[in-house]
Formats: C-alpha cells, structure tokens, sequence
C-alpha cells in the first residue's frame, strides 16, 4: 500500500478512477448514492487544471483503492456560501477537504489518517487557517441503516472537527431505494489548521 498526495497532471489522470470509487462507496449508508458516470465526470471537471486542488490516492500496487480530494472552499461558492454566510468565516481562510472514499476492505488501516494528514499540509501550504467537510445527515432510525453502523464522528473529533453548529448544506441526489433525487441535508464539520 502506498499513500500519496496528487496534483496537476497526476491528479487528472487518476480523476477517472475517483468517480468509480465514488460510486461504489458513496452507495453504502450513509449516503446511499445511487450514482452514474456522467454526473462524475461533470463533478470532478474543477479539479481539472485546478492549482489549489489535491487529490490524496490510496494505492494497492497501480490500483486506486481510495482516494480523498479538497480544493479551496472559494471554488464551492456557489454550493456553499449560503451556509457559512452568518458565520462570521472568510470562505478564503477555509480548505473544503470534499470526500473521502476508500473500499471497505482497506479501512481500519490508518489510511483515513493519511488522507486528512495530507489534505491538511496542501491547505496549510497554500496558506489556509482552517479545513473544513461536510457530512450527510440521517436520523437514526433510518431504515437502510445497517445493523452495528458506527459513524465518523469519534474519528472526526479525534482529529480536532468538531460540528459548526447551524451551518448546514442542503444537495439532492438520487437514494439507491428512490425513483427520483431528493434533498438531503449536510452537516460542516470545521478545524483551525
């Protein structure tokens, strides 16, 4: 295994291969994406030529089996500026760490520490004060949620996140249980770097 920060033409190659692992692990709860091709490459397309963007890529000899990307949070102005806009944060004091996605038989191996490790040097290298996610929200009682879930929240605190309380996104996608895309609210998680 090896773990290692990606940017410029390294990144772009590997963008591909990012929205298949996006795919197949955002389809598990929480998120229960239920995502296609098309919309991946449209997503992933700012991080093309894009000099503040990273992606950190978990390989297993050539293949990607994990990837976590981050830009400045300025290039997710349009999605986000209405949620921090009564917090008193400079979207340009802030690095968006965006997801992280890493097959199931690879976690427990340190490797979620290493793509924060990572996306948090870029960040501080290019001059950021804090990073920050985001995370879907789903009740409890959900019923797709698996039996024994446990979530990131332990590890996220651990590594200094905590919730900005009220700061919260809202994004439709289609559920893998719907017919059609619903709303779904997310939650910004924020650290001093």
């Amino acid at each position: 295994m090896r773990v290692k920060a990606l940017t410029g033409e390294a990144l772009e190659a590997v963008l591909d291969d990012v929205a298949a692992l996006r795919i197949e692990v955002f389809r598990e709860y929480p998120y229960l994406y239920d995502g296609n091709p098309a919309y991946e490459r449209d997503y992933l397309a700012h991080y093309r030529g894009n000099p503040g963007a990273i992606v950190v890529g978990a390989f297993d000899g050539d293949r990607l089996v994990g990837a976590a990307t981050g830009t400045a949070m300025e290039d997710h102005a349009d999605d986000f500026a209405a949620a921090f806009s009564n917090t008193g944060h400079d979207l340009g004091d802030i690095f968006y760490c965006a997801e992280s996605v890493l097959l199931k038989e690879y976690r427990g191996q340190r490797i979620g520490h290493l793509f924060f490790d990572l996306r948090e040097d870029h960040a501080r290298a290019m001059g950021r004060t804090h990073a920050a996610f985001c995370a879907v929200i789903r009740p409890d009682d959900h019923p797709l949620r698996p039996e024994g879930y446990r979530p990131l929240h332990g590890f996220w605190r651990k590594r200094g996140y905590a919730p900005l309380p009220g700061v919260v996104a809202e994004f439709s996608w289609k559920d893998v249980d719907r017919e059609a895309e619903t709303p779904h609210e997310l939650q910004f998680w924020m650290r001093e770097l």
